[in-house]
Order: structure tokens, then sequence, then C-alpha cells
């Protein structure tokens, strides 16, 4: 799995991403890091935020994080 800082890191990319249907652009590797950590989870075949996703994209969008 990637280091949490680098998945921390690349995670308001991806949401991005996710947000316009892009998904086969995230780079291998973070999907399943994302998946691990709980941030983020498929739900009917479509990648998704998990709450704790969406608290830190909230936590990163406000910097405090």
């Amino acid at each position: 799995m990637l280091p949490r800082e680098a998945l921390k890191d690349a995670l308001l990319s991806t949401v991005n991403l996710l947000e316009h249907r892009r998904c086969a652009e995230i780079a291998e590797g973070y999907i399943d890091g994302y998946v691990a950590l709980n941030w983020m989870e498929w739900n009917g075949g479509s990648l998704r935020l998990t709450v704790t996703g969406s608290n830190i994209r909230k936590q990163l969008t406000s910097g405090l994080v």
C-alpha cells in the first residue's frame, strides 16, 4: 500500500477525477490504498467517498491537515 501521506496529498485530485467520471486516470495503487484506509468504497460497481474520506477532504480544503 502507498504511504498514507501520499494518499492524503493526492486525495483532492483523485476526488476531482471521480466527480468527472475519470476513474481510469487514477494512478495504480491509489484506489486500493483509499479503500484500505476506508476513505473510499465500492458501491454497485462505482467508487465513492466514505464519510471518513469526505471528512478528510473537508479538512484538506479548509487547510486543517
